[in-house]
This record gives C-alpha cells, sequence and structure tokens, in this order.
C-alpha cells in the first residue's frame, strides 16, 4: 500500500472511495447473514474493519510524518465517505440487534459527527501551519549566545534550507523556528532574554489569530462532544470517556488533588531557588521570573548544582548506541531479539528504519518501522507510536496461525550533522525508551482478536503504563552505562557523571508534576463542567485552574489551548477527558518498577524472573483483561503511589492512595 501511494499519492487516497464500497457491500452481506455467534459476528466484522484501519491507518500516518497540500486535499475529498461508512456501520440495525450495545440511529447524529471529525482534523493542520509558519532569521552570533553547536548548526542547516545557501553553524545565519527542538533548545539555553520572550510568545499563541485560529474550533469540537455525551445518556463527556477508563470523573480528580498537595510546598521552593540562584548570578531579572526565564534558569541551577550540562552530554548518547542498548535491555527483560530487516518492507523517507522482533525460537513475532529525525516541513512534531497492523487470527494470510503485528516508533530529534551520528539529549534518550515501551504492548500481545490485541480495547488511562515503566530503565545504572559510550572514543559515561544524573532525576520534580496537573485539571474542566459559549471562556477555565497548579501566573496572551493537540486534534482528541492518564500511568510505572527494586536490580535472575511475568501479564494480555485486574495479577495488590512520590523525592511531603 505505502509503495503505491509513492506512485501517485492522491489517486490512489482518492482510490480510497472505492475501497469504501467493497465495504459497504460486504456490510450488506454480513446485515444479511448476522447471527449472535462469534463466527458470524466478529470474525466477518474484523475483516471490515481492518481493511478499512489498515488503509485509512496508512493514510494517517503519511500526513503526520509526510505532510503536504496535495495529501490535504486528497483526504479532504475522502474523509466524508469514510466518516459516513462509519455512521452506516455503527447504525446497523442487524449488528446492534447481535451484539445488543448500539444505540439507534438518527438523522442529525451523522451530521455533527461528520463535523466533529473535520474539525479536530482542521484544529491540527492549523497547528502545524502555525508552528511552520514562524521562523526569526539571526545573523549576529551575539544575539544567539548561549546555544550549543549542535542547535547552531541545525539552525544553520534550516536556514540554508530557507534560501540562505551559504549558512553555516560557526557565521550563520541561523533559522530560529517553533519546532520542539529549537523551542526548547532557545528556552534553555539562549542568553539573549528577549529573543527568549520573543520566541516563547511566539509558541503560547501558535494557532490563536485570523485563518489558522483554533479558539472557535475548540467551542465547537466541545460543543459537539457534549451533544455527542447527551445522546449517550451521559451528563457530559468526562463521562463519557471514563466510560473506556479505570477511573472515574470523581476519582480522577481526587486523584490529581493529591498529588498537586504533595508537589505544591516543592514547586514554591523551586521558584524560590530560581530567583535566589540567579541573584547570585547576577541577572537583572531575579526579582521578577517570568515564563521564558524558568527554563533557562533552571538548566543554569542544574548544572550548577549536579555539574551536569545536557548539551555536553550528547557526545556520549549517539543513537546507534542508544538502541543497541534499548534492544539488549528487552532481550535481557523479555527474551527477545531485534534485528534490521530494511528492504523487507518500503517507507516513506529514507532515514526510516525498518525491524524485526524473534521470540527466543527464532520466530518471528513483530516489525516495527523507526523513523527518529525531525523534518518542520512535513513532519508533525512530537513523538509516538501507531499501529500499522495488529495481531489477528482471523486474517492470518499463507497459511499462517496469526497475522503478526506492525508498530510505528517516530521521534523528533536532530538528524546528523556532517560525520556525526544522531547526538541526543538525556531526555531524548528518555523519550525513545517511553515510545518503545508503547510498540512492546503492541508487538508482544498475545491476543488473536486484533480489536482487542495489543494497544486496542485498553483502557485509556492504563496505556501509557508500558511506555512510562521503561523510561525507569533510563536510570538503571547497568542499562545506562551500556548506551553511553563516548561516539568517538567509546569511553563510557563517567560513573559520576550517572550518579549525578540520578540525583538530578528529583530536580524540580514539584514544578513539573504541577504542569501535568494544570494540563490534565484544565482537560476535566473542560469537558466536565465547562458550557461552550457560556460566560466563561475557554481560557478563563485555563487561568482559574492555574491558580492552583502555576507558581507564576499566566500572560494574558497565553493560548496555549489553541496547540493542546493531546485533547483537540483529532475526532476523539487521543486525550480528551484523559490526559490525567500519563500522572495515573506514572503510578503504575513505579509501583511495577518497584517490583524489580524489590527484587535487586542486580539480581539477574530476579530481574529475568520478573521481566517475563511482565511480559506474560502486562505486556501479553492486550485489551482482554481489565488493566486494573492485569496490574493486581502482576503485583498482587492495586496499585499504591508511594513508589511514585519516593522516586520523585516527595514521600514525606504527603501519603497518598489511588
Amino acid at each position: 500500500v505505502l509503495r503505491s501511494f509513492h506512485k501517485d499519492l492522491e489517486a490512489q487516497i482518492r482510490g480510497f472511495k472505492t475501497l469504501l464500497k467493497q465495504l459497504g457491500n460486504d456490510l450488506v452481506v454480513l446485515e444479511k447473514s448476522v447471527e449472535p455467534t462469534w463466527p458470524k459476528l466478529v470474525d466477518p466484522l474484523e475483516k471490515i474493519l481492518d481493511r478499512l484501519q489498515l488503509v485509512w491507518g496508512i493514510i494517517d500516518h503519511l500526513q503526520n510524518v509526510k505532510d503536504s497540500a496535495d495529501l490535504r486535499s486528497a483526504i479532504d475529498d475522502v474523509q466524508p465517505e469514510k466518516v459516513k461508512f462509519l455512521l452506516r456501520l455503527g447504525q446497523s440495525k442487524p449488528i446492534y440487534n447481535a451484539f445488543k450495545a448500539i444505540q439507534e440511529s438518527s438523522d442529525w447524529k451523522r451530521l455533527f459527527l461528520m463535523e466533529l471529525e473535520k474539525c479536530g482534523k482542521k484544529f491540527m493542520e492549523n497547528v502545524m501551519d502555525s508552528t511552520k509558519k514562524f521562523g526569526k532569521l539571526i545573523t549576529d552570533k551575539k544575539d544567539i549566545e548561549g546555544l550549543p553547536d549542535s542547535a547552531l548548526a541545525l539552525a544553520a542547516q534550516i536556514a540554508a534550507t530557507k534560501g540562505h545557501e551559504k549558512a553555516a553553524a560557526e557565521d550563520g545565519p541561523w533559522m530560529i523556528t517553533l519546532d520542539r527542538p529549537r523551542f526548547q533548545s532557545v528556552m534553555r539555553h539562549s542568553r539573549n532574554r528577549s529573543l527568549r520572550e520573543e520566541v516563547y510568545r511566539a509558541h503560547i499563541t501558535r494557532a490563536s489569530d485570523g485563518k489558522l485560529d483554533n479558539s472557535p474550533i475548540i467551542d465547537e469540537i466541545l460543543k459537539l462532544r457534549l451533544e455527542k455525551a447527551k445522546l449517550l445518556g451521559y451528563n457530559n463527556y468526562a463521562e463519557v470517556s471514563m466510560a473506556m477508563r479505570m477511573a472515574t470523573v470523581d476519582k480522577a480528580e481526587q486523584f490529581l488533588e493529591k498529588i498537586r498537595t504533595a508537589s505544591w510546598n516543592a514547586a514554591v521552593q523551586d521558584m524560590e531557588d530560581l530567583k535566589k540562584f540567579s541573584r547570585e548570578q547576577g541577572a537583572v531579572e531575579a526579582s521578577d521570573l517570568c515564563d521564558w526565564d524558568i527554563s533557562f534558569w533552571g538548566e543554569r541551577l542544574r548544572e550548577s548544582k549536579y555539574d551536569i550540562n545536557e548539551e555536553e552530554l550528547r557526545p556520549y548518547f549517539s543513537l546507534p548506541k542508544v538502541m543497541d542498548g534499548l534492544f539488549g535491555l528487552v532481550k535481557r527483560l523479555f527474551e527477545i531479539d531485534i534485528e534490521a530487516a530494511d528492504g523487507l518492507a518500503p517507507v516513506w523517507n529514507d532515514d526510516v528504519r525498518f525491524y524485526r522482533v524473534k521470540d527466543s525460537f527464532g520466530n518471528s513475532v513483530a516489525y516495527f518501522y523507526f523513523d527518529p529525525y525531525f523534518r518542520p516541513t512535513e513532519k508533525q512534531g512530537g513523538a509516538w507510536m501507531g499501529a500499522a497492523v495488529a495481531r489477528s487470527r482471523a486474517l492470518a494470510r499463507d497459511g499462517a496461525s496469526t497475522r503478526l503485528p506492525v508498530a510505528y516508533v517516530v521521534c523528533y530529534q536532530s538528524p546528523p550533522v556532517g560525520d556525526k551520528p544522531s547526538l541526543m539529549t538525556f531526555r531524548e534518550v528518555e523519550t525513545v525508551f517511553h515510545e518503545f515501551g508503547h510498540a512492546l504492548q503492541h508487538m508482544l500481545t498475545k491476543e488473536d482478536e486484533s480489536l482487542v490485541s495489543g494497544i486496542r480495547g485498553i483502557e485509556k488511562d492504563a496505556v501509557e503504563f508500558p511506555s512510562q515503566f521503561m523510561e525507569n530503565w533510563c536510570y538503571q545504572r547497568n542499562t545506562l552505562l551500556s548506551i553511553a559510550k563516548h561516539y568517538e572514543t567509546g569511553e563510557t559515561l563517567p560513573d559520576e557523571v550517572y550518579l549525578k544524573l540520578l540525583a538530578a532525576k528529583t530536580f524540580r520534580a514539584g514544578s513539573l508534576n504541577l504542569r501535568q496537573i494544570l494540563f490534565a485539571s484544565t482537560d476535566l474542566e473542560m469537558h466536565g463542567k465547562y458550557i461552550p459559549g457560556g460566560s466563561e471562556s475557554i481560557f478563563d477555565v485555563y487561568r482559574r485552574m492555574s491558580e492552583k497548579t502555576k507558581v507564576l501566573t499566566p500572560l494574558p496572551e497565553d493560548r496555549f489551548l489553541c496547540a493542546f493537540d493531546h485533547i483537540f486534534a483529532g475526532s476523539e482528541g487521543g486525550y480528551a477527558a484523559g490526559y490525567y492518564d500519563y500522572m495515573l500511568a506514572e503510578v503504575l510505572s513505579a509501583d511495577a518498577f518497584s517490583a524489580f527494586e524489590d527484587a535487586g536490580l542486580d539480581n539477574e535472575k530476579g530481574v529475568k524472573e520478573i521481566g517475563h511475568k511482565f511480559r506474560d501479564m502486562v505486556l501479553a494480555l492486550g485489551g482482554g483483561k481489565p488493566p486494573l485486574e492485569v496490574f493486581v495479577q502482576f503485583r498482587g495488590r492495586e496499585p499504591s503511589p508511594e513508589a511514585l512520590l519516593r522516586h520523585h523525592g516527595l514521600l514525606t511531603t504527603a501519603a497518598v492512595s489511588v
């Protein structure tokens, strides 16, 4: 499918209409022969949905990694037909009678659900376009003082693509953009305070004015979601979302409040520490720190306190070595081998790699794509894992008993520059481990029904559990030192630096917790109590929630919500009324990792035994069993936040339970 798209992208996507007609005919046949049995209902329905998900999943994936005007036009042309088919399927009375679950059809339901899909798509396009729209050309090196060599090289590289052919890292000119790596580099390292302010203000006002303004789109999305909730018999969309999660709205709010309480005093102290440190360094802004100062002075304080400079650590984290270490870890924990399989499947960019996953007997169990580098003109910012193909018994081919899963693992880190490999920050290392945790759950599933295999069918507040679990291993000594090798000399990261990284793990933990709680509580408030078109705007909600979660008052023009793609992009907004998932997943992952700590992280036999248990329970069971039951089966009890607070250095602040 990917290969044919490359030949004539627009024509192939419009050919998707033909597939929809075929699927429509298959649906008619199913309705005439449907029976309330697995072979007569679920198996044929799985085949219909899989064909749709496979092709549309690739289209959606390509828009994220290979965006273009032609692609958008083609998608706009076929999307209404896709929504119409899904509504036709969702409103099928014979299938309703067989499942005894789907709500009755109504004419207007089709109209507002189609509009919801269009709004989510337009929201994401506006974010991408507004991010690409900003570009600040700098010609005087004094104006870019403080940025590390790697950032200067990439800024010059971007300038060269914008018509400044002679741009060089040393002499410039340099182009500053709002894609995540460039934005974060400026915030953390630029000594030019006015540049930090300009870039920060541009970042928090993305997609908030003119033709790219997402404000009315957000209100429309919230309005449509509320209508959907009422149609389904719920009071609000937060209740709809929680129906597919472990928690309830009340429990989620109580959980966030307990973590907030445990984090607030520490966050206030974090701010006092920054003021004191910046004052000692002679900063004129010390008495009036602003949002564009926090990351910069936080990074300087971290360097001073732990003598760690993330940019200076990049040479120890080359992408090839990091991936070798990651593959070695999963072999140790889960008894799987990962080998390159480039050429076995087509790719959408020359940088993309393809891998095969084998079990301890040498049998193939899964495959995955790896797309590591940023491409600001065509690729969405951020990192994610996507399901290309799900494991399935019913869809097996060529005499196989099961169709094997295939995953996308996508990151957004700096590409190689000249002869240097991609050199990563420690945060980027954590990101790779995080996304690979998602991929492991998709690839190591033992569920043979594709509708609940891998990451499908899992309550959404548990889906981040394996990914955040994998992040813990970045701080485990043997794991970290196996990947931290200087790309030129082969020297291992000094042990004293490792100990500083470990100590720095709790640095500003209270502040980081509050940031996540602000996003999560705003999300729940907008989907639970906010009334679209009422007296309070979405930005009023954000400022109100900031009062108890943000030490600094947000700027009046802060329009962060206009780029909050986690909850507004797509028809359902992946984490709509569920951004708190990240915090709950941290509790689950820290608690699960503490099982390895209890056994002893240097106890090879114990680590392997628990690793196999984690593989066979948490990773293998997919959506076939409620995640709370899975966790209790693995841990022997319900989850506790004690390990998380201990890892964050906040255990003495408060004692809470989930």
